[in-house]
């Protein structure tokens, strides 16, 4: 008889353990997901979406920082509700709307139609009158491109929806139902499967901008992925992320309510919260509390900002592709990140810092990042010489405007954007503004002779000044300082993170109302407000604007790389500045009390 009653223990045992660990590989699945759609395709998208959208960056943006407005105006509710609820159900629907949000992010790629950009019939300089196409503009012709704005933002609201529950019910879910011991390992182990989803989700991502974006390029089109007319598959990664993610609704809603032996689990548990009804009064009351919180917001508005736009910055500053610099964005900051994470929490942890410890902490690696943010200051590109944006046509024309002299009579469209290098080593809007007026293909390698606006070159290169006026393609860059900013950028982000974990756990040490409430803070004056802020610098930068023939702006084709570096840099010292200042203020109430 006993070793019937063992053997039924051990069953039981088992089952519970198999329970266990079947729910936490189902929550790592979607976390997964979730960090690689939101935290990883999305950014790596921004560039792409601009471009085939007619979007500025201000509003992607706004786009980027539609997640943290779902999440901040839910977290509270889905906490209040979800913790007196059926919790896997719950995650059931978290999953639904993870899939929904993936899917309806995708949509307007199968509703804009194909990508026509390409297609256009090759813009050179036409004797006056022999020109095939007349551009007519009119009230049905205007472009209806960026009314799709309206179709992110609802995906990335659905994706909030989806990623509420996740994170705030998931997490407790766990710690309800494993032992005290096990908890940390178990939401450890989740979260670094948090940070793995948007890794896999830049490298995926970039490789798919490789692929054309309407998968077969048409044979009117000769472009590759140095061209910048190219746009890659954004799309893919999310309908990806839909069919992996639905299937997870079967077996969350098979969970049970509670695992066995929930019970008894928390029942072991002592709370360490000292809930007595005034916590947002403690909040506003406390001074040390609101200064990290402070501190926290500046942190997560630098933090916020880089990840959505550093491909973009990459890509412009250094001259590369877009899914090249996504692919690298993502080799940088993720690891970065969690580097960065990883150390504090194992140097909070051996040292056995108290909260004025941890904000001693916070000061140093503030200073390190505040130092190393001047890698902006010399890692820097200049522009290219361009005609009419940068410089004058050879002395001709005027600052900020397309047409000279030299290309007066080519009846040139503002709308075509082909740049071409001239063997004067300037740059051309297209090969009618550089007043070209035939072409060759050599190797599959446009040439375009009879350029009335290129001069000679400043230093002669032997016979091929003989085959050609201009190539297609931006003139290659010259600068070479992309690994040292790599380099710099990478260590800034370490110690900009490395705060993250120690800042959590001070605020984590007051109840956990007061948690919940300074995270709604943190996500309204840091995590929503910073991909916006950064797109309105990004954009105050732009040089040269896409224009069609409707005089309707769209993305920016150019921009002035020392004041986009001189702009970031100034509003990320600025933030971690305020950042630095509030952790002193910290220091010295912590003091004085």
């Amino acid at each position: 008889m006993n070793s019937v009653y063992k053997h039924a223990l051990t069953v039981a045992a088992s089952l519970i353990l198999l329970l266990d660990q079947s729910f936490l590989q189902v929550v790592l699945i979607l976390l997964k997901l979730e960090g690689m759609v939101v935290n990883g395709l999305i950014n790596i998208s921004i560039s792409t979406i601009e471009k085939r959208y007619e979007l500025n960056s201000s509003l992607t943006g706004l786009i980027s920082a539609s997640y943290d407005i779902s999440f901040c105006i839910l977290a509270l509710f889905v906490s209040f509700f979800g913790e007196r609820g059926h919790k896997p159900r719950w995650l059931a629907f978290s999953a639904f709307m993870l899939g929904l949000g993936s899917l309806i992010f995708s949509l307007p790629h199968f509703s804009s139609g194909k990508y026509h950009f390409g297609t256009k019939l090759e813009d050179t300089c036409q004797i006056p009158g022999t020109r095939s196409v007349n551009f007519t503009c009119s009230a049905s012709g205007v472009s209806s491109l960026s009314n799709y704005l309206y179709v992110f933002i609802l995906g990335q609201l659905m994706l909030g929806v989806g990623g509420t529950p996740l994170y705030t019910l998931g997490t407790t879910f766990i710690d309800d139902s494993v032992a005290k011991h096990k908890s940390s390992l178990y939401i450890g182990i989740g979260y670094a499967m948090s940070l793995l989803g948007p890794a896999v989700g830049y490298v995926l991502g970039g490789q798919l901008l490789n692929i054309y974006i309407d998968i077969e390029i048409p044979e009117s089109t000769k472009m590759d992925p140095d061209d910048p007319r190219w746009l890659g598959a954004w799309w893919i990664g999310f309908l990806v992320c839909f069919v992996a993610t639905w299937p997870l609704i079967i077996p969350f809603s098979c969970f049970p309510k509670y695992l066995p032996g929930t019970a008894k689990i928390q029942s072991e548990k002592i709370s360490e919260t000292h809930d007595d009804g005034s916590e947002l009064l403690i909040l506003v009351k406390n001074p040390v509390l609101m200064s990290l919180i402070v501190a926290s917001t500046s942190e997560a508005l630098v933090a916020t900002g880089f990840a959505t736009f550093l491909p973009k910055l990459i890509e412009n500053q250094f001259g590369k592709t877009s899914s090249f610099s996504a692919t690298l964005a993502g080799l940088v900051l993720i690891p970065a990140a969690a580097l960065g994470q990883v150390v504090s929490g194992i140097l909070v942890s051996k040292c056995k810092m108290d909260c004025k410890s941890i904000i001693k902490f916070m000061i140093g690696t503030c200073s390190v990042a505040l130092l190393l943010n001047t890698v902006f200051l010399f890692a820097k590109c200049g522009n290219e010489p361009f005609a009419g944006v940068s410089e004058t046509y050879n002395g001709t024309g005027m600052l900020h405007n397309l047409t000279a002299p030299c290309n007066a009579n080519c009846g040139c469209s503002r709308s075509i954007y082909y740049p071409v290098c001239g063997r004067d080593e300037v740059q051309y809007f297209s090969p009618c503004f550089a007043g070209c007026a035939s072409l060759v293909i050599n190797k599959m390698k446009k040439m375009y002779h009879n350029c009335s606006c290129i001069g000679k070159p400043e230093r002669q290169a032997g016979l091929e000044d003989l085959f050609y006026e201009a190539v297609s393609g931006k003139c290659p860059t010259q600068c070479k300082l992309l690994p040292l900013f790599l380099t710099f950028f990478f260590f800034t982000v370490v110690f900009t993170f490395m705060a993250v974990t120690p800042t959590t756990v001070a605020i984590l040490r007051y109840t956990f109302w007061i948690s919940e409430s300074s995270y709604m803070l943190l996500c309204f004056l840091g995590t929503i407000p910073g991909p916006i802020l950064f797109g309105v610098a990004i954009d105050s930068s732009c040089t040269l604007w896409d224009i069609n023939d409707c005089n309707t702006k769209g993305a920016c084709w150019v921009y002035d790389n020392e004041r986009m570096a001189y702009l970031l840099m100034g509003i990320s010292k600025w933030l971690l500045h305020i950042k630095y200042m509030y952790s002193v203020i910290d220091i010295l109430t912590w003091t004085a009390t």
